[in-house]
């Protein structure tokens, strides 16, 4: 019979675009085996995961708040109804693993598997672990984990430092006269890389956008991917290539001797997987502040720089110049953000699949 497997997690293309990576993933090493997805009704994993071919099934759950209020009852509601339906959903299916990578959807799902005794694989991509992974992880069966040391959130003995799932592009980023020659810029000048992900990232650009002449003066290029909502306004220099989106995003990595970027967990393995020097200002609009738990991570192993995002206004600019002109210590990081590199994350995530459904 063929194996089948069940993933929960959306929200954010943080959590679906990992669950995707471990789907085609497992696809390819079962090309026979049933693969469903259950996410959350009206999120965006309910478009994106049946455009890339696998079936979703939706429940009707919402984040609980943090702080008092009568709209609790309801989310209680919704998961109390979520959890039967994922109950029947499992019974049904009767899946050989279930794996969940965070989300409302996944909480529901992950313990359902957990009552019924399914084998079950939780994936935390960050340096701090959510609720719903702490909550899911005591009785998880193998706990993934993308950064080293997350004994205090989980079963020593579940952990399995297996890295976060990049881009397969990531995978390949070429060298940097590659990468310049698709901008159209000098290999023989520093090259800086900001990205703030496909919305942006409002700090990182106004900084970006009152300090473009500092650049130009210190004969620095600039890549700049904006994001959706941010108007730019570009002088008229060469060396400074803007974006709103930029799709060839191996090609940004491989042109930059640094990059600037928020601190998410995928940011995050892309920088590590393309060995490269960064400055990281994280956003401090997440829950648990865990962006900078993240970047604390890389500054423990000196990879990267920390700025915080109230001190990027006076600070950003400054920094930025000062490293990328300091060729040593731009080497000491891209050898030091190497321990944490895994290009294999997303196998290194199936085999551990592998592991529990081959018992």
């Amino acid at each position: 019979m063929p194996h089948k497997f069940i993933l929960s997690g959306g929200g954010t293309g943080g959590h679906i675009f990992p669950a995707l990576a471990i789907a085609k993933c497992l696809r390819e090493k079962y090309p026979d085996c049933e693969i469903l997805f259950i996410g959350a009704n009206n999120r965006m994993e309910m478009e994106k995961v049946p455009q890339e071919g696998f079936e979703i099934v939706g429940l009707d759950v919402a984040g609980l708040k943090r702080s008092l209020s009568l709209a609790n009852f309801s989310v209680i509601f919704k998961f109390t109804k979520s959890y039967f339906k994922a109950k029947y959903i499992l019974n049904k299916i009767k899946p050989d693993c279930v794996i969940g990578t965070g989300g409302y959807a996944s909480l529901a799902v992950l313990y359902a598997a957990s009552k019924n005794r399914n084998p079950t694989v939780i994936w935390e991509g960050n340096g701090h672990a959510g609720l719903t992974n702490k909550i899911l992880g005591k009785k998880a069966t193998t706990i993934c984990t993308g950064f080293p040391g997350m004994e205090k959130f989980f079963p020593k003995d579940k952990i399995a430092f297996t890295g976060n799932p990049v881009r397969e592009e990531i995978l390949n980023v070429p060298n940097k006269e590659i990468g310049c020659a698709f901008f159209d810029l000098d290999p023989q000048k520093p090259t800086l890389f900001i990205t703030g992900g496909s919305l942006g990232a409002r700090t990182i650009n106004n900084c970006i956008q009152e300090g473009l002449h500092f650049f130009s003066e210190a004969g620095v290029q600039v890549i700049w991917q904006t994001g959706k909502t941010f108007d730019a306004t570009i002088p008229e220099t060469n060396g400074i290539k803007c974006m709103p989106f930029l799709r060839e995003m191996k090609m940004g990595y491989a042109a930059a001797d640094l990059v600037i970027s928020r601190a998410g967990a995928i940011s995050i393995a892309e920088i590590a997987v393309a060995g490269k020097a960064a400055i990281l200002v994280p956003s401090p609009n997440v829950t648990d502040d865990h962006q900078t738990q993240n970047a604390l991570k890389l500054i423990e192993i000196k990879a990267a720089v920390l700025i915080r995002d109230a001190d990027a206004g006076k600070t950003l600019v400054k920094q930025a110049i000062a490293l990328i002109k300091d060729k040593e210590k731009l080497q000491l990081m891209r050898k030091n953000i190497q321990q944490i590199a895994k290009p294999n994350a997303t196998e290194n995530i199936v085999k551990e699949i592998i592991k529990i459904i081959s018992k």
